[in-house]
């Protein structure tokens, strides 16, 4: 790690410790980086926004794509208090940065309570095996539809 990792890694993490002060949600925060610059920051504000998908990492990569108007991250870095949780890593990965820097890991965050490790293991479970039912239907309607944009001549790939 070098000094400007450092640097930016220690913002997010006073972007957590500001808004956990702030009662906007968890101690989390995020700063997302392009050639130097801050472009979007972002601290957990599921409790304040009663939004349980507004976890750091996707608040800061809504805003950094807004910020560059572009739904991809390239040539960006993302600096986050703590791991990614399933969720967020998959935001991440859509938004493709080119790294990822984080503080604390996800057993540091579960042993104050933040357990992500349920959906760790939900994730490689067959469908009837999971917690929460799950159910398939009108899968040739769904399809349908992949077909209609797979014929699509002026689709934005991503």
């Amino acid at each position: 790690m070098n000094e400007q990792d450092e640097t930016y890694l220690r913002m997010a993490i006073e972007a957590s410790r500001a808004g956990m002060e702030r009662g906007d949600g968890g101690p989390f925060g995020c700063v997302v980086v392009k050639d130097g610059k801050v472009v979007g920051t972002g601290n957990n504000r599921v409790t304040s926004t009663n939004d349980p998908t507004a976890h750091a990492e996707v608040v800061a990569i809504r805003d950094a794509c807004k910020n560059l108007i572009d739904f991809q991250l390239t040539g960006c870095v993302l600096y986050t208090s703590c791991e990614p949780c399933p969720m967020c890593l998959g935001a991440i990965y859509w938004a493709r940065p080119d790294r990822i820097v984080f503080a604390a890991t996800r057993t540091d965050a579960a042993e104050v309570g933040f357990d992500d490790q349920l959906i760790y293991d939900e994730l490689p479970l067959p469908i009837s095996e999971r917690r929460i039912p799950t159910q398939q239907a009108l899968r040739n309607e769904g399809v349908d539809v992949f077909k209609a944009w797979a014929k699509l001549a002026d689709k934005v790939r991503y």
